[in-house]
């Protein structure tokens, strides 16, 4: 078997960091003396970061806020957040043990994500996660973020592997989109926080569990139509 670089989003595919993005979005409502939005309105926004959330939780008017205007509660969020970054978010379950089985198996573990390098350090550190990476690459690690596939193929460097042994793992069509571009085959898992439903976004493969990666893995190099060639 040759080792594969895998290369995981954060937010949504190895993290469920809704409950802790929603509580940070809510603090800034209260503070601006609103009520505190549903969790339904805003967990299609967390994959687009802490502006767009707030703009879901203020509505319609903050189509028409300059970006001056929002700058203020941006702060007031990350500072929330940074302070209770791990008090929910948990691991979706069977994650561990399927990124533990994929490093007994000699596959090399990254994560590129659009979160600041130093947030998502700190939420993988709070969780006992981050030695488990041999990169982590956010949206301010290069000069660019997903969807550029310069942030991915760069995380793939990062971690010493190649795009034509690499996976990316991901639950947003800026993934899909992501892997797409830098012509590394993607598997998406359901349970993420995508409006519309990330198969909408034709991935490779679709997971529900982790339970299932090393059936996706092993389809993906048997199958795949892009740079990897030998079974799994």
């Amino acid at each position: 078997m040759q080792p594969l670089t895998l290369v995981f989003d954060l937010d949504g595919t190895l993290v469920d960091t809704a409950p802790d993005l929603i509580a940070a979005t809510n603090h800034v409502m209260a503070r601006m003396g609103r009520a505190p939005a549903d969790a339904a309105v805003l967990r299609p926004a967390v994959s687009h970061g802490a502006l767009a959330m707030i703009k879901a939780a203020i509505g319609a008017e903050a189509l028409d806020w300059p970006e001056e205007r929002l700058y203020p509660l941006f702060d007031q969020f990350i500072s929330h957040y940074q302070s209770n970054i791990a008090f929910e978010s948990r691991p979706f379950p069977g994650v561990l043990a399927a990124l533990d089985a994929c490093a007994r198996q000699g596959h090399v573990l990254a994560v590129c994500t659009n979160k600041r390098e130093s947030l998502a350090r700190q939420l993988l550190e709070s969780l006992g996660m981050d030695g488990r990476f041999a990169a982590i690459a956010g949206r301010d690690t290069f000069p660019v973020h997903k969807p550029d596939p310069a942030h991915l193929l760069g995380t793939i460097e990062l971690a010493g592997g190649s795009a034509m042994r690499a996976i990316m793992i991901g639950d947003s069509g800026v993934d899909v989109a992501t892997a797409k571009a830098a012509r590394v085959p993607v598997i998406a898992v359901s349970f993420g926080y995508s409006a519309p439903p990330v198969q909408y976004f034709d991935p490779d493969i679709m997971l529900d569990h982790y339970d299932e990666l090393a059936v996706a893995l092993e389809r993906l190099g048997k199958n795949s139509g892009y740079g990897i060639v030998a079974p799994l």
